[in-house]
């Protein structure tokens, strides 16, 4: 099973596209958690996601907004949306049995 940040780092770079690359994802991550993710992190759990076969990586064109470096593009692979599903399906399910779920109490606590 995926931990919390690996769900993150895959559904972002889902949401993204064809526009995934590290800094993408990183710039979605911390606008849809409000927590900063460094860029080490980021990358070790890329490596990590893409050794599992559950991401693609390739280096895209060089870009002048970058000084002429590479972006380091992500694409999920169907392991990989596989995955991300899974996890999504056990929080849901875990989290109707919590009090704090509007649908279990009529409101949230």
């Amino acid at each position: 099973m995926l931990g919390e940040f690996e769900y993150l780092l895959i559904t972002a770079a889902a949401g993204l596209g064809e526009e995934a690359y590290g800094a993408a994802i990183r710039e979605e991550i911390e606008a849809t958690t409000g927590r900063k993710c460094s860029i080490g992190a980021l990358y070790t759990t890329i490596d990590r996601l893409e050794t599992k076969g559950l991401l693609k990586t390739w280096m895209g064109d060089a870009t002048p907004q970058r000084g002429g470096r590479a972006k380091r593009m992500v694409r999920v692979t169907p392991k990989g949306v596989s995955a991300a599903k899974a996890f999504y399906d056990a929080v849901t399910r875990v989290s109707r049995g919590a009090s704090w779920v509007t649908n279990r109490t009529g409101s949230a606590s």
